[in-house]
């Protein structure tokens, strides 16, 4: 039953303008736009489009929780009630979804960096390393945008989820470098899970394995927002 929900999620999703032109479209833009103005330097071309692909991935991430917001709106949440899944199955649907929803954008921006702004790695395999780090990185957010959904309004997840996604982009360093931070925003920033996130691509990128500290931090927010995920979805079906 879960796959044959996560399917329809799946291609609910792909058909949405909305989620192709600002989810996918809008990294890839951005990516472009901040690598070719300015000093032309193989190194930040390289750090930016990791970082641009967590942000892709970040923002698809989040909205699977803008959809959730929206079917529960529709009384889509009382249909599922109804049936044989659990709140942990939903859950677990709707953080598939956002497995599969996020691999467009992260592959968007890869190509662009190597169709486009000629990134090149030494080998092969790392290009595959980095799409697979950043896929499975991106499950505390997947389960972030859920909570949001299930916990909030339509409209009000909407915005919350949009504020979510620029502070933790801008925080994470996914946009500019943290070494251009001030000491103790730096420090904040290492324990922020978009930090972490877009450091298990960087570290592929340069060959070397993604430090414990990495995993740990990521591993953290993953329980912390998968924990947030389940207690609001039991709280919104039980005043649906």
């Amino acid at each position: 039953m879960i796959t044959e929900y996560v399917r329809l999620e799946v291609r609910r999703t792909l058909r949405d303008p909305g989620f192709v032109i600002f989810g996918i479209g809008m990294p890839v833009l951005m990516y472009l736009l901040f690598t070719n103005l300015g000093a032309d330097e193989a190194e930040w071309k390289t750090a930016s489009m990791v970082g641009m692909a967590a942000y892709g991935a970040l923002g698809a991430a989040l909205s699977v929780g803008t959809g959730v917001a929206e079917d529960k709106s529709l009384g889509w949440l009382r249909q599922l009630r109804v049936t044989p899944m659990t709140p942990r199955q939903v859950v677990t649907g709707r953080a598939l979804t956002g497995s599969v929803i996020v691999l467009p954008a992260i592959a968007a921006v890869l190509l662009a960096g190597a169709l486009v702004n000629g990134v090149r790695l030494e080998a092969t395999w790392q290009w595959a390393a980095v799409a697979a780090a950043l896929w499975l990185g991106s499950l505390p957010f997947t389960l972030l945008g859920i909570g949001n959904g299930y916990r909030l309004s339509a409209q009000t997840t909407g915005v919350v989820n949009v504020g979510c996604n620029l502070g933790l982009a801008v925080v994470g360093g996914l946009w500019f470098p943290t070494e251009l931070f001030p000491g103790w925003l730096r420090e904040i920033s290492s324990y922020t899970p978009t930090n972490r996130f877009a450091e298990l691509g960087r570290a592929l990128t340069e060959g070397t394995a993604p430090g414990l500290a990495v995993i740990a931090v990521i591993g953290t927010w993953a329980m912390l927002f998968g924990v947030y995920a389940t207690v609001s979805y039991r709280r919104s079906a039980r005043t649906a």
